[in-house]
């Protein structure tokens, strides 16, 4: 299946996911043109903020090749990634991301992130949220138990 195939496959989910009560967003991850796993957006049905379609799809995948590296897979997804999402395929590894809806199409049907991408451009400081950080002590020990073990599992 090419491209264009698996774009329809998330533009499928997508219109499902709204007929179901979810979001407009479909996703699909492949390799090796085999379907790894798929998600909606789940958002308000789990009344889970992090529940977009790509990181369903991720943990779907995840599970199903019993490792936490997407190597090799791609993302197909119904809209340009938010930065989460984007952030969550980037942590996985995954090596390619195709999409066809973008940030304005979304931003046209209510669901704009665009404030947060120039939040992530700008200062701490004109953030909604405080973000502060208070060094303690201990805030290297967990870093320092990690690098002591000898099986740990490096990502």
């Amino acid at each position: 299946m090419d491209d264009d195939t698996w774009l329809a496959r998330t533009i499928e989910l997508a219109r499902q996911s709204v007929a179901d009560g979810g979001g407009p967003f479909g996703a699909v991850l492949v390799r090796d043109g085999v379907e790894i796993a798929s998600g909606s957006n789940r958002v308000t049905l789990d009344l889970d903020p992090t529940a977009h379609a790509e990181v369903v799809a991720i943990r779907a995948a995840t599970r199903a090749l019993g490792s936490n590296e997407l190597r090799g897979v791609t993302v197909y997804a119904s809209c340009e990634p938010c930065p989460m999402c984007l952030g969550a395929a980037l942590w996985a590894r995954v090596d390619r991301i195709v999409f066809t809806a973008d940030r304005e199409d979304a931003a046209w049907a209510g669901f704009s992130d665009q404030t947060f991408r120039e939040l992530f451009a700008g200062q701490r400081d004109d953030w909604p949220a405080t973000i502060e950080q208070r060094r303690t002590p201990e805030a290297r020990a967990p870093f320092e138990a990690w690098l002591q073990r000898q099986d740990r599992v490096a990502y």
